[in-house]
């Protein structure tokens, strides 16, 4: 019963992120084409296609990633919540904070290193790499349908670490997790 709540909550949270980031663009949204520095602004926008790299970037509420296109982000903060759908990779280094979820799906590779989620990671259906290491995770940490591979190492999750059918299986090693299932029993 315990399993069941969870994974209808974590269904939950992914519908409502789902439907968030199907929001047309407004006007606080600011597009990225190119590379921005140390700026703050209320949402940011990567549209389809495009590459947008963030250095020292403050962003108020949530970052999308258009289907097709590249996010590179160094030691940013993000208020909201960080959404990819469809992108063709997700870079995200250096001591960076994102105060939501972060939600990566049907997908290219992403790398994700010395981040800090005060929500959920959930890696979905993503056909390229992912290296997911030395985070720090508040709630759970779900990784289901990849398939270039999954490589999962020193994170600290406060919930359930959950991977189920990735092909091949997730490798790596010393993470921490309230709980360890299917996929990531040994991990």
């Amino acid at each position: 019963m315990h399993n069941l709540l969870r994974r209808l909550l974590a269904a939950g949270l992914a519908l409502c992120l789902a439907f968030s980031g199907a929001a047309v663009a407004r006007a606080d949204d600011t597009i990225c084409r190119g590379t921005l520095g140390a700026i703050s602004v209320d949402n940011l926008k990567v549209p389809d296609r495009a590459k947008c790299t963030l250095n020292g970037a403050h962003v108020k509420g949530n970052i999308i990633v258009g289907t097709g296109a590249t996010l590179i982000a160094k030691a940013v903060t993000v208020d909201g919540n960080l959404q990819a759908e469809g992108a063709q990779s997700v870079t995200v280094t250096s001591r960076s904070f994102v105060g939501g979820s972060v939600q990566i799906k049907q997908g290219g590779g992403a790398s994700l290193s010395g981040l800090r989620i005060n929500g959920d990671l959930q890696l979905e259906s993503n056909r390229s790499r992912l290296t997911i290491s030395g985070n720090r995770v508040g709630g759970n940490l779900q990784a289901v349908q990849n398939t270039g591979g999954l490589r999962l190492t020193d994170n600290r999750i406060a919930q359930a670490l959950q991977c189920k059918e990735n092909n091949p299986a997730p490798t790596g090693g010393g993470n921490v997790a309230g709980d360890k299932e299917d996929q990531c029993a040994g991990l």
